[in-house]
């Protein structure tokens, strides 16, 4: 080896480097756990709400320290920004994913537009998108163009004022298109950085915001948060901020009489309707025991009315028709000269707010009043009550001011010491709130300060009117809560609204115990594959060793250092690149064992045996490496941390198996020292195999076929356990404090929900719950309505006394309750499904095309292939028949597109080795017979494939066993890595074979007239 000095350099360089970087991870882990110590001793388990006070006092703590110095200058703030970032998985978090409405930003740039056109094409794509892989706005122009005649560029669509620069009426729909799209980009980007602004002040570290492509999608991850709530608040809400004028409680009173009197009138109509029927049905049914509260009072059609009436009749109780049925829903009258109207229970503000909204109650409000619109106030902390405001609206619906002239905003506290959200104006907006507010202290009234349609508060105006554009937002929040409303403020509104259709949420605990048991797994299978390489190659096994833990240290250190993500899977990445780096090593060695028995010296049989290695370890990590980009490229999360781990391990695993380890046994060798690279035991292991593998590749294929056939058939019949990733809907991992049978747990579910899947997940006290329910739905509302389901049907299992709230933040000290949540839209789950499909065909063509480049003959490629198909078949085979009585989850999912590509690369790393060897005999034996050229071939690299697998298979195994959540990853790989063996052997090198037969004799044709010329 050439410039060893250099090498040599080069390595401790980099290994400081790593250290340094590492050193970081260390200092922060360090002051963490001090943090911790002095949380539990400051409040021990029996004081009350022990968890939230220590979860404080720890955050207090690393505040107070986090400019100190550790050493060198270094502080706590400088150690956490720089260290090893841990992923949802390991750390717990929030994950979501956002889907900006681009049908929200065409609405905004059409100003509205009622023209018909415009919105069928918009409710024509709005069906389409539910089964489209297009994006929202080439799905708009699809559906516009079969208008007959429609023309964006009309007046009353897109050729309007506000985008007069850039469309005018005389432009096609083809010029008209590029506009929109680079437009509706803008949009997005604007809300990127909306959303980059709130979540940079989120007060997490290490937080994760970026775009997926051009689908108006962004993905936030938040690893340590825990208020999925608060999450969802900040990246939902839009921050439509407005000021209106608001009427007083008596000016909007008479209103709600007539109302009433209005609402009661057609209920009692309704009832004679009732009554009439009820005469005259086989049942009579008493009239008194229909709540007329849930008769919808907007029903005209009789039909309609008389079928909701019979239908609540059936399930009525003893309750009274409602005398006044607006006011009966009324708890708590607002003051006079007030600006709160009335005040309702939560529960009934959806009928409340209907029963206002009625055409007919609307038609009763005065000239005067016409365009007036009622709004609920922000609730109190834990109140059940919320307050209603009449607002002044206006013809175009548009406030007098609104949130674009805040310049800032900031939480602060009030003279009485409440929290308040103090904000600044530009000169535009001073001067309308100049005049706003002297307008309001004239008239002794009240402005509504209105975020999200929602009022945050009402304030009068007692000292005239207020320059220099200075306001205040009172209400009752929390500290988090002025923090967040400041910030969304601050950072602006969203263009568009966003909806979550991705989201998953990993419990604390749950991520510890996954850090847990993947230190467990990587120590177990570094000490299996350290006394291993000892046992079989003796000292130079034990310099392959030392390289193992340098590559190890190489690439912990580059992940610090490139500040990539670490995962459960990553680690899994990291302890398989442990497995297959011993790969090049093996190599090597079995080639120096080979240079050696030819008679060799040591010194030309180490450096023949590196050469000669140099190539097939090139191209094992070459074709592994093309699926682990392809994974990099269209992964996401989990499997991105997969496939970067897998990458920088191949990268850093080269380095070392073909530099360091030679660095070792040079040095070892200078000096005229012996170097067996063999034990006594293994001396002769493998020396005189002389298997004919040709011969039994006729049986190969049978056996291959029968499991094959056996496979597709599963596959047809009993299909996949196909995960949320790919079919949508929620899933929860639930842990409880006995073990639980899930059939009978499932029977209960299915019973709330419908349809739902009850699963044990790693230990018997742990099931992982699944549902489509209203899976199609989003919001807040929603995903309450779905855990509170699921507390309520699980109730009978929990531990007696379990509030909803510790059931929903399971992750505490608690251990029970919900561990993990994900759920999946269906629209992205179709996107993910077809991404897998793409990812598993993108490989087979590249690793076809760099075989084809590689050995030049089409032959080896197809047998590559043909092998790597013969493998996936088996794998998903194996998996549709077996995963009903698995004792582990078996789910096709994300996680398991990233196995299957695994496996390719793995399947094909082996076979290219055997590849490499075949031609290189064709080379060195140019006048032997074909066949025996291949089965020399194969058994000359038999110790070195049995060597690897069985390396491999000790990490995975070790894996399998202590990683609970990565079992079915796991076995797919394990499944993998044994079919991948013998398909390298049976598969793939006895199909090029039989298609290369007849051009392999007329090489040798060829070469016996060459050398008679």
């Amino acid at each position: 080896m050439q410039n060893k000095g250099l090498v040599r350099v080069f390595a401790i360089l980099f290994g400081l480097v790593c250290i340094y970087q590492l050193s970081y991870t260390y200092m922060a882990y360090t002051k963490e756990a001090e943090a911790e110590a002095y949380a539990q001793q400051k409040y021990p388990e029996s004081v009350e709400d022990y968890s939230k006070l220590r979860e404080t006092a720890e955050r207090n703590y690393l505040d107070s320290i986090g400019k100190e110095e550790i050493f060198a200058g270094i502080t706590y703030n400088d150690a956490k920004d720089k260290e090893l970032n841990k992923g949802l998985d390991l750390k717990g978090g929030i994950n979501v994913i956002l889907q900006i409405s681009v049908k929200d930003i065409l609405s905004g740039l059409a100003n509205k537009s009622k023209a018909p056109s415009f919105n069928q094409a918009l409710l024509a794509t709005d069906e389409v998108q539910k089964n489209s892989q297009n994006t929202y706005i080439e799905d708009f122009f699809i559906e516009f163009e079969k208008i007959p005649d429609a023309k964006l560029a009309s007046p009353d669509i897109f050729a309007n004022k506000n985008l007069s620069d850039d469309i005018t009426y005389d432009m096609t729909n083809e010029q008209v298109k590029p506009v929109l799209r680079r437009k509706i980009d803008e949009s997005i980007a604007s809300a990127f950085e909306v959303l980059r602004k709130r979540i940079d002040k989120f007060g997490v570290t290490q937080p994760n915001i970026q775009r997926l492509g051009e689908s108006g999608r962004i993905l936030v991850e938040l690893p340590g948060a825990k208020d999925i709530d608060r999450v969802r608040s900040l990246v939902t809400s839009t921050a439509q901020l407005e000021f209106w004028d608001v009427y007083k409680m008596e000016e909007v009173f008479n209103h709600l009489i007539a109302a009433n009197n209005l609402i009661k009138e057609e209920l009692e109509g309704v009832e004679k309707i009732k009554e009439k029927v009820a005469e005259t049905s086989e049942a009579v049914v008493d009239s008194t025991q229909v709540d007329t509260a849930k008769v919808d009072s907007t029903t005209t059609d009789a039909d309609a009315a008389i079928e909701n009436l019979l239908e609540d009749a059936e399930d009525s109780t003893d309750i009274e028709a409602q005398v006044n049925p607006l006011f009966d829903l009324i708890v708590g009258q607002g003051r006079q000269g007030g600006p709160v109207v009335a005040t309702v229970e939560k529960k009934n503000a959806d009928q409340f707010m209907a029963y206002l909204n009625d055409p007919k109650v609307k038609a009763l409000l005065p000239v005067e009043q016409r365009y007036m619109k009622f709004a609920w106030g922000k609730p109190e902390n834990d109140s059940e009550f919320l307050d209603l405001y009449a607002i002044k609206g206006n013809r175009d619906n548009e406030p007098e001011l609104s949130g674009g002239v805040i310049t800032d905003a900031r939480q602060e506290y009030s003279q009485l010491g409440k929290v308040t959200v103090t904000m600044q104006m530009d000169g535009k907006g001073a001067k309308k709130w100049e005049e706003m507010t002297g307008r309001a202290f004239n008239q002794s009234s009240q402005i509504a300060v209105v975020l999200d349609d929602i009022v945050y508060s009402a304030p009068g105006v007692t000292t005239g009117a207020i320059s220099g554009g200075r306001s205040e937002i009172t209400g009752d929040f929390s500290i988090e809560e002025g923090q967040d409303l400041a910030n969304v403020l601050r950072a602006g509104k969203l263009p568009a609204s966003a909806d979550i259709i991705q989201s998953e949420v990993v419990g604390p605990s749950l991520g510890q115990e996954a850090i847990d048991s993947g230190i467990m797994s990587f120590a177990i299978a570094l000490v299996l594959i350290l006394i291993w390489m000892v046992f079989y190659y003796g000292k130079a096994g034990l310099f392959a060793d030392v390289a193992l833990v340098v590559n190890i240290l190489f690439i912990f250190g580059v992940l610090a250092g490139l500040k990539a993500v670490l995962t459960l899977p990553g680690i899994a990445g990291i302890v398989l690149t442990i497995g297959m780096s011993v790969d090049a090593n093996v190599l090597i060695f079995e080639r120096i064992r080979e240079e050696l028995a030819k008679g060799k010296s040591q010194v030309d049989a180490i450096k023949d045996g590196f050469s000669n290695a140099l190539s097939s370890i090139l191209d094992a990590n070459i074709t592994t490496g093309l699926t682990g980009l392809i994974l990099l490229v269209i992964g996401t999360g989990p499997i991105k941390g997969f496939a970067t781990t897998l990458l920088i391990g191949i990268l850093t695993s080269l380095f070392t198996a073909i530099f360091v380890t030679r660095l070792f046994i040079d040095g070892y060798g200078k000096n005229g020292k012996e170097l067996a690279f063999s034990t006594g035991a293994t001396k002769n292991l493998f020396k005189n195999v002389n298997i004919n593998f040709l011969k039994k590749r006729k049986v190969a294929y049978i056996i291959s076929g029968i499991i094959i056939v056996a496979g597709i058939g599963s596959l047809f019949t009993n299909g996949l356990d196909q995960g949320v990733d790919f079919v949508g809907g929620r899933t929860y991992t639930v842990r409880f404090a006995k073990d639980v049978v899930p059939t009978v747990v499932e029977k209960d579910l299915v019973a709330a929900f419908e349809s739902a899947q009850a699963k044990t997940y790693g230990t018997n006290n742990q099931l992982k719950i699944t549902t489509k329910y209203k899976v199609d739905e989003t919001g807040e509302e929603i995903d309450a309505e779905i855990s509170n389901k699921l507390f309520i049907a699980l109730k009978p299992y929990l531990t007696d006394g379990l509030t909803y709230d510790q059931f929903a933040n399971g992750g505490d000290d608690k251990q029970v309750g919900i561990m993990h949540s994900m759920k999946v839209g269906p629209t992205i789950a179709d996107d993910i499904k077809q991404a897998a499909f793409w990812s598993v065909l993108a490989s087979l063509i590249v690793v076809f095309l760099y075989i084809l480049l590689r050995f030049r003959r089409w032959q080896f490629s197809l047998g590559a292939v043909a092998a790597v198909f013969h493998d996936v078949l088996i794998v998903l085979g194996i998996f549709s028949l077996t995963y009903k009585f698995m004792p582990f989850n078996m789910e096709i999912d994300q996680a398991f597109i990233a196995a299957i590509l695994t496996v390719i690369g793995y399947s094909l790393n082996d076979t290219v080795v055997v590849f490499d060897r075949i031609r290189e005999f064709f080379n060195e034996h140019t006048g032997r017979p074909l066949d025996k050229n291949v089965n020399g071939a194969l058994n000359s690299t038999l110790s070195r494939t049995l060597n690897t697998s069985l390396t491999t298979l000790l990490v995975l195994i070790a894996i399998f066993i202590f990683a609970v959540p990565l079992r079915g990853f796991m076995f797919s790989l394990i499944i993998g890595v044994i079919i991948g063996t013998y398909s390298s052997l049976f598969i793939a090198t006895p199909v090029m074979y039989d298609t290369v037969r007849k051009v392999g004799l007329k090489t040798k044709e060829k070469v016996t007239e060459e050398k008679k010329k």
